[in-house]
């Protein structure tokens, strides 16, 4: 048995999920249509499809989850019985604000929250909430073009205030945008209509319009995390960036600043939430690219006064870039530039497993950000086999798991990085955001569903489920 390290006391041992990934439910109780609503079934290899509305034929799998939304109350007595002290979870706009635009809120959907948070606390579990995780209301991408508009700052901002109105006894920590930065691979239509509500033309400029409506991301984020503080100053407001180290491919000059490159261009995103302002060189890109930005200095006021209290951040795998010959100006461009590293295995969805990654990604933002850090996602989409007897033996997702938090270990008992908790991501089998499979399973606890929503969705415990257990119940000593 491996030996870790015992993590402070106080250490948020917990759970991540998506609403739009497990609640189900998708048109009940006055709930409206998300962007999640409209991309259909997808499969490894094979992306999923977004359709204009909800179409008749189609096969959204969102639309059922795991139905999550009838069977909180006897998920969370599993993640209670596995220690649980946290369940990272998100609020689904829509069920708010159907429509997105609205200037009164759905009470049916707020008390769906009311009474979820409230059975989470009965068992000891902190709700961690993300404001915005891939399911903007669909009426505010085709109305007003998502984030390209900044209508959608108000939008989005009275939806955070309502919100953080209304649970300011029941929720401590909050997240504002969802892996922000996935839209870097901006030439993927997928990543801006999930991140931004981007639908854009092949005659649009595609970078231009990801830094704009970034742009309005983070003032929206800023002005929200100002807002948050004025209803309860105890609540602690993060980021969420997907972290994704980028290493040279070789010691070659050309390729080490490639990689610094791709690095800037990936999380500059942190620097603004965290800093409070953009980097010096970015100013300088979108001159040389010609980009005519709608950037106003009460813009970068309120940037400089809406700084987060932590990151938030996932950690799946790490990539690898090199330069281009007589290259000078490293225009780095996602994920074109990516090259393979032979250092590492994948997963088989050519994911590479790196747990040192992950723990030189904590020191890399502990340097950078100089803020507390919170993983709310880790984990390995893997395909299960459900035995005879209803077992299912996942010595696999358990090993990466032990690499995975003896690396968070290292980076907290070692490098003193300071950490506030570790939240596995789809700790109950769930529906994946980027190909709509449940076949990608990751969770600790198996669903009997298919891809097609086929399945009697009972619960049961995977070899995973017990390993976490004791993991949590040691403070993380016993690996």
């Amino acid at each position: 048995m491996t030996k870790g390290y015992k993590m402070p006391k106080g250490f948020l041992w917990g759970g991540a999920v998506a609403a739009h990934q497990l609640e189900g439910g998708w048109d009940v109780d006055g709930k409206g249509v998300s962007i999640a609503d409209v991309m259909t079934a997808g499969r490894n290899g094979v992306p999923r499809k977004v359709t204009d509305g909800v179409k008749e034929g189609e096969v959204y799998p969102n639309h059922w989850g795991n139905d999550f939304y009838h069977c909180y109350p006897e998920d969370d007595k599993l993640f209670a019985e596995m220690g649980f002290k946290c369940f990272r979870t998100s609020i689904a706009w829509t069920r708010i604000f159907p429509n997105g635009d609205e200037t009164t809120p759905n009470e049916a959907g707020l008390k769906f929250y009311d009474d979820l948070f409230d059975d989470l606390l009965s068992h000891g579990i902190q709700p961690v909430v993300t404001l915005s995780h891939f399911e903007i209301p669909y009426h505010l991408v085709k109305a007003y073009g998502g984030f390209s508009n900044r209508k959608m700052i108000d939008f989005f901002v009275r939806f955070a205030t309502v919100v953080f109105d209304r649970y300011k006894d029941k929720v401590k920590y909050w997240m504002t945008f969802n892996e922000i930065n996935n839209q870097t691979a901006w030439s993927d239509p997928h990543p801006l209509l999930q991140n931004s509500g981007l639908q854009l033309g092949a005659d649009d400029n595609w970078e231009q319009a990801m830094y704009q409506a970034a742009h309005y991301e983070l003032v929206a984020s800023a002005l929200a995390v100002q807002a948050g503080h004025a209803i309860n100053p105890d609540f602690q407001i993060g980021c969420m960036v997907a972290m994704c180290p980028i290493y040279p491919l070789t010691a070659k000059p050309a390729d080490v600043m490639m990689a610094e490159r791709a690095m800037q261009k990936r999380y500059w995103f942190g620097d603004v939430h965290c800093l409070g302002e953009y980097p010096k060189w970015l100013p300088k890109y979108f001159e040389r690219k010609g980009f005519d930005m709608d950037i106003t200095a009460a813009d970068l006021a309120t940037l400089k006064a809406g700084t987060v209290d932590y990151v938030g951040f996932s950690y799946y795998m790490s990539f690898v870039t090199k330069g281009r010959d007589g290259d000078q100006e490293y225009d780095f461009k996602e994920p074109d530039d990516f090259v393979e590293n032979p250092y590492v295995e994948k997963s088989d969805w050519g994911w590479q497993i790196d747990p040192t990654g992950l723990r030189y990604a904590m020191n890399w933002m502990q340097d950078r950000w100089h803020l507390p850090q919170f993983i709310v996602e880790n984990g390995f989409g893997a395909y299960d086999k459900k035995e005879a007897d209803g077992s299912v033996h996942d010595d696999y997702r358990i090993s990466y798991f032990r690499d995975h938090i003896l690396a968070m270990e290292e980076a907290v008992a070692l490098d003193g990085v300071d950490l506030i908790g570790y939240t596995p991501w789809g700790c109950i089998d769930l529906v994946s955001a980027s190909t709509g499979e449940m076949a990608k399973r990751y969770g600790f606890i198996y669903v009997d569903a298919d891809d097609n929503g086929h399945g009697s969705f009972d619960r049961s415990k995977k070899d995973s489920f017990d390993w976490f257990q004791q993991v949590i119940a040691s403070d993380g000593e016993d690996l």
